[in-house]
């Protein structure tokens, strides 16, 4: 039986007076506002610092007025809010550099631990001499990203995760220990030198033996020993075993839904007030690569689970355009052009292509992962779910209806509203019988052009063993991007749910409501009736957003930044380093 959990939230007469996504449009646009509004307070340099003081407590790292200058000219709309980096650097502020060196050329003395070596001398990255060649792309998109600031950064070693899979997860009353010390460090009011030390080449000291710092957890659920770990030990994830995964388990996700539609992004992603997640997702039912550790390792990630500890920096997938908007001119005309419609003219259906690599099946654990819960859900499904919809005898009123995905597909209100999802060329990650079988439920879709996506008004995002590849190039087109996560990236708190994307629960039971709600019609099914200007304004507002903090020049300011924090943390001197203003 598929891990599929249905959820319905009634008053005494199933029905509501408004819809629960009117409300959280409303929020979302507040919350984004908001956060605008704090994220760039600072227009000189003087005040860039002062803020840079007034949030984190400490001096900004040396050459921090180089950064300003890159990022004022590349108009950069973030200034003040880099609080994601700080979240990631804090832990590590608790060990001394030389620590933090050591355990950076331990990561690098063994291919077997599997991240990549780049290393800065003089203002030259190179990458190190281990490098695995199927990787080796994504270590020359990290040294591109740094070429146009490199002469600012001090000599330095940076350990690459080349894993999809986070890498890092310590345990709770450690990490708590190692922020609480990071909190009161650095924190010197004394003058600061706005220099590097001079001996830091010589003090990245090669490991003279192999490491292995990591154990292989490869195959096997990780969700106790590593995916809740870093949750306080009184919280569901620590104290709750999930016996019966057929049972929706409403506690888990109310304290970040409104029914079944997400209220809180950020919350969402916490495994701590949600046992259930243990079935839910590849990453954490059989993550097909997964070498971790409970310790204070500087591994480099592009993405990362909640609870993790890596270092978020931007994927150079996306920097280097492995996956790329790229829209025909609306003239061309041919089975070959492929122009990104305005929204009113797409198709009005749910597209999703894409492959079973969340992780890996062989005793049937591909049953709970998202990407092949939401194949059955759009094809399979037999079972009643609710999904809310207009009553039509009282039509300022919503009302759950229970149906089956067939009864749903031919609903008046959903006639014209489709979902086109499918696994596309053939079953991956499986063992023994599990690959048939889920041929045999799935069929198999060929594979299509990246540039046929525009032709579809709501494209879903799933991600797999690590984030979504293909997330900006459909936040940049014109359709509207529904998004179902576990993983976060670097910039996740630039965008607002609701605002830039539509959030989807990884339990997808809101999925049909919401997609009901952008593109359901009337009684007639002219799909007109739905909230298509709605949709579009979403949709706009991603791509508006995108184009001003998601650029590639974003990407190399965030990276710049990191990186001279890196820089200060690994600095015999770092506490007696920094910018200050003459």
């Amino acid at each position: 039986m598929f891990l599929l959990r249905v959820f319905v939230d009634v008053t005494p007469n199933n029905e509501f007076d408004a819809h629960p996504i009117d409300v959280l449009l409303s929020e979302a646009a507040k919350q984004h506002q908001a956060w605008r509004e704090q994220s760039a307070t600072s227009s000189t340099l003087l005040q860039a610092v002062a803020e840079y003081r007034r949030r984190y407590k400490r001096h900004p790292p040396p050459h921090f007025d180089k950064w300003y200058e890159y990022a004022s000219s590349r108009h950069s709309l973030v200034i003040d809010d880099f609080d994601t980096m700080y979240d990631d650097l804090l832990p590590f502020w608790a060990f001394e550099p030389q620590y933090l060196r050591a355990r950076t050329r331990e990561l690098l003395s063994d291919t077997w631990n599997e991240v990549a070596e780049v290393t800065v001398r003089s203002g030259k990255a190179e990458i190190g001499e281990k490098m695995a060649p199927t990787h080796r792309w994504m270590v020359e998109g990290a040294i591109a990203m740094m070429s146009s600031f490199i002469e600012h950064l001090p000599d330095m070693d940076l350990a690459l995760n080349i894993n999809d899979e986070s890498r890092v997860a310590i345990p709770h009353a450690d990490l708590k220990k190692y922020r609480d010390v990071g909190m009161n460090t650095g924190q010197s009011t004394e003058k600061k030198d706005n220099t590097w030390s001079v001996n830091r080449a010589q003090s990245w000291e090669a490991s003279n033996d192999p490491t292995r710092t990591f154990e292989d957890h490869s195959f096997t659920n990780t969700f106790y020993n590593y995916g809740s770990i870093s949750c306080p030990p009184e919280s569901p994830a620590r104290q709750r075993h999930i016996w019966d995964p057929r049972t929706l388990c409403t506690s888990c996700f109310s304290p970040h839904s409104i029914g079944p539609f997400i209220r809180n992004w950020t919350l969402s992603a916490s495994p701590c007030h949600q046992p259930d997640l243990i079935n839910l997702h590849g990453f954490y039912l059989s993550p097909a690569a997964f070498k971790s550790a409970h310790e204070p390792l500087p591994v480099f990630s592009q993405s990362k689970a909640h609870g993790y500890a890596d270092l978020l920096y931007p994927s150079p997938w996306n920097y280097m355009d492995k996956v790329r908007y790229d829209p025909s001119p609306s003239e061309d005309v041919g089975d070959t052009a492929h122009p990104d419609l305005p929204f009113a003219e797409k198709r009005n259906t749910l597209f999703w292509r894409g492959a079973t690599s969340e992780g890996l099946s062989v005793v049937g654990t591909w049953k709970g992962m998202t990407r092949q819960r939401l194949v059955h859900l759009a094809n399979n499904h037999t079972s009643r779910i609710p999904v809310l919809l207009p009553d039509f005898d009282k039509q300022s009123k919503q009302k759950y209806q229970f149906m089956s995905s067939k009864a749903i597909s031919s609903h008046p209100y959903l006639q014209n509203t489709t979902m086109n999802i499918s696994v596309v060329d053939k079953i991956v990650r499986c063992g023994d019988t599990d690959c048939p079988i889920q041929e045999a439920e799935f069929g198999l879709a060929s594979p299509i052009e990246f540039q046929e996506h525009w032709q579809y008004r709501y494209l879903m995002d799933v991600d797999g063993a690590g984030f979504s590849g293909r997330f900006l190039p459909f936040l940049q087109s014109r359709s509207l991007v529904f998004k179902a996560a576990l993983f976060r990236e670097w910039y996740d708190a630039r965008l607002t749910a609701w605002q830039h994307f539509v959030p989807i629960d990884l339990r997808l039971h809101g999925l049909w409501s919401t997609l009901a709600y952008f593109g359901g019609g009337g009684k007639d099914g002219d799909g007109t009736a739905g909230r298509v200007k709605e949709g579009e304004t979403i949709a706009n507002q991603g791509k508006e957003w995108a184009g001003k903090v998601l650029r590639k020049e974003d990407m190399e300011i965030y990276f710049f930044r990191l990186l001279l924090e890196w820089g200060r943390l690994t600095d015999d001197r770092r506490d007696e380093i920094g910018f200050e203003l003459p």
